[in-house]
């Protein structure tokens, strides 16, 4: 069974949607979290609730500095590092044609090389502690094509890349290196799709329904678990089979059929 006791971890954009249940989810399994967002009302309320377990710093993760405060706001209040999860993002759809430069380089800014800085930050810690985890949070648009998610799919591809690299570069040192790979999600996030949940809410998927927040966090929980101790390197989606590839729903009639 997946336990956390004992382990200390930080993760961004934990102010609300994904990030915060995977910092609920860590507290009750055992684990003390550092909390990031650069919503700070919310990621200090979110602080708050979890009561001593959980510490928030204000932090923008395309920032070197902020990147060091937050490390050393976890080993200065919970004395070790073992786990990052790397959560944080921005998310636009547009068409390549009319994405500027400008719209690609803050996507990538916060999504890949936010994401970058961190795994620099926590090596060090990670491997004094004897080893730990990072969970990079990519997306299904980081394992096929999208229509519209130019800059962001560019952003989670590279993610998807950066962890495999870091998985063998850091895995003599003990530090498994994941990627996890939602589809549709209920976060705000996503909110502006006006996407229900429940059965049904979602019928181009094999699943038939949007994911919830909980079931992303069981998995990266997992991922952060010594549970899972001979997994890295790996790329898990968690999109209710959206990308298993092209699905027909039933009753609809098959591509060539008469």
């Amino acid at each position: 069974m997946t336990s956390l006791e004992g382990k200390v971890a930080i993760i961004t954009g934990a102010a609300r949607g994904q990030g915060e249940a995977e910092a609920r989810l860590f507290v009750e399994l055992g684990a003390r979290v550092v909390i990031t967002d650069v919503l700070a009302d919310e990621g200090k309320a979110v602080a708050e609730s979890l009561g001593d377990a959980a510490r928030f710093v204000a932090h923008d993760v395309s920032s070197e500095a902020e990147w060091a405060a937050a490390v050393q706001t976890a080993e200065r209040e919970f004395g070790r590092l073992d786990a990052l999860v790397n959560n944080a993002a921005i998310y636009t759809t547009k068409a390549l044609t009319d994405t500027s430069a400008e719209e690609l380089e803050r996507i990538l800014r916060v999504n890949l090389v936010g994401s970058f800085l961190g795994i620099k930050a926590v090596a060090g810690p990670l491997a004094a502690a004897g080893g730990g985890s990072i969970v990079n949070i990519s997306s299904q648009a980081g394992l096929q094509g999208l229509m519209g998610h130019a800059a962001y799919g560019a952003s989670k591809w590279g993610l998807r890349g950066l962890t495999k690299t870091a998985a063998l570069e850091f895995g003599p040192a003990g530090i498994r290196v994941n990627s996890v790979h939602p589809g549709p999600i209920h976060t705000p996030m996503i909110g502006h799709l006006g996407l229900g949940t429940g059965p049904g809410s979602f019928p181009a998927l094999p699943l038939g329904r949007v994911g919830l927040p909980g079931e992303v966090a069981d998995l990266v929980a997992f991922l952060a678990s010594d549970a899972s101790a001979f997994v890295t390197g790996a790329e898990l989606a968690i999109d209710g089979g959206l990308s298993a590839g092209q699905f027909i729903p039933p009753g609809a009639q098959l591509p060539g059929a008469e």
